[in-house]
């Protein structure tokens, strides 16, 4: 083992070995004993995606306390993130060097440190590294510890916001060798319930996005149940006709109301595409700087028929191709005088995750700032199949 595989592992085992909440003391110590680093915080990307909550060390942060919160438009906080590069400046009392703490494009937030002299190449090479292995540290300890998620938030949610943030994927972006995919929820001041899942499989990507009927408590219930009856068919193996007509039943079953939605399954190894639209807004396209309506078949919203079989349409999906995903607050009310493609065709070079931000934004902008109905997005980036890499024997 070289020396700075063996300078990981062992961050990695002291972070191990410590609390959950005491994993930030491990990196900043860490930095501080091999660097003669004099201060070290980690900045956690807010639920709006929008800001950065300052962690400095587990030790500080106190129940109820509020944190400092750094708007990331138009600092240098903001162009790590969107860079994803690593930023330094002088300060008075050394260098100022900020990294971005990422894992599979998710953003996950910011390493800062002052280094006492301006760092050569292989610092920072080590602090990028170090910058990844808290991304796997972050992720591996939020399980046991409500740390990350008081960082996140910086006003409180009330009961149903809770319930919906909950129902969320844990990670809002995904990149793999085929795709770069992200989502963003910018939510109404009465919670509509609107949700958006996926998961990966060896051979495939599933895709679901969920805009139930109703406000508030009713709506984050209703969003609930049909969550979990997307999930639990997904899991068992069933395909997207099969999870459309069990979340069908489970409305019915519940039979509090009904719910619009789409379900999309990409075949990583050849690209084919299925598609459920469950009485959905048509998605949008976007194909060598065009975007277009992706105008197919709309079946019944989820939870109306008794019993309904849901239809299975093809996408035609290409490599460098950007699909969009929305739900109707992006369209209707304060948000319909926001030209969608306009938006989409500025920001085609940026990743989806700033894409799918850029579009929230201009949708809350144009309602002042308050939604009448939970605005949702989906942005994928198809690169093209690949075969997936397999250790295991065939």
């Amino acid at each position: 083992m070289d020396e700075r595989a063996g300078q990981l592992h062992g961050l990695l085992e002291e972070a191990d070995a410590a609390a959950p909440v005491e994993s930030l003391d491990v990196v900043a110590e860490d930095l501080r004993r091999r660097f003669g680093a004099e201060t070290v915080s980690f900045l956690i990307v807010d639920l709006t995606g929008r800001a950065v909550v300052r962690l400095t060390t587990a030790g500080s942060v106190k129940s109820g306390r509020r944190a400092e919160r750094i708007e990331l438009f138009g600092s240098v906080y903001g162009q790590v993130v969107r860079t994803q590069q690593s930023h330094q400046e002088p300060v008075a009392r050394g260098q100022l060097v900020i990294t971005p703490v990422t894992n599979r494009g998710d953003a996950i937030g910011l390493l800062e440190l002052t280094l006492p002299t301006s760092p050569e190449e292989p610092v920072l090479r080590a602090v990028r590294e170090a910058a990844r292995a808290l991304a796997y540290i972050v992720i591996a300890n939020q399980r046991y510890t409500d740390l990350y998620t008081w960082g996140k938030r910086t006003t409180p949610l009330s009961l149903p916001a809770e319930i919906q943030y909950r129902l969320l994927p844990a990670s809002l972006s995904c990149e793999t060798a085929q795709f770069a995919m992200s989502c963003a929820l910018e939510p109404s001041a009465s919670i509509s319930g609107d949700t958006f899942d996926y998961a990966l499989d060896r051979e495939t990507l599933h895709v679901s996005l969920t805009d139930p009927m109703g406000h508030d408590l009713d709506a984050a219930l209703l969003a609930t149940v049909l969550v979990g009856a997307l999930r639990r068919a997904r899991r068992a193996g069933a395909g997207i006709t099969e999870q459309a007509r069990q979340a069908n039943q489970a409305l019915l079953d519940y039979d509090r109301g009904h719910s619009t939605g789409q379900l999309l399954r990409i075949n990583l190894r050849d690209g084919q595409t299925q598609f459920v639209n469950a009485g959905h807004p048509w998605p949008l396209r976007v194909r060598q700087g065009r975007v277009e309506e992706v105008t197919i078949a709309i079946d019944a919203p989820l939870g109306l028929l008794r019993p309904h079989t849901y239809q299975i349409q093809s996408l035609d999906l290409r490599p460098r191709d950007r699909l969009v995903m929305l739900t109707d607050g992006m369209l209707e009310g304060g948000s319909e005088g926001v030209d969608l493609a306009a938006v989409l065709h500025d920001s085609q070079d940026l990743h989806p995750r700033e894409t799918a931000l850029a579009l929230t934004t201009a949708v809350l902008e144009a309602n002042g700032g308050r939604l009448v109905d939970d605005a949702s997005v989906i942005v994928l980036d198809w690169h093209g199949a690949h075969r997936p890499t397999s250790t295991s024997p065939p």
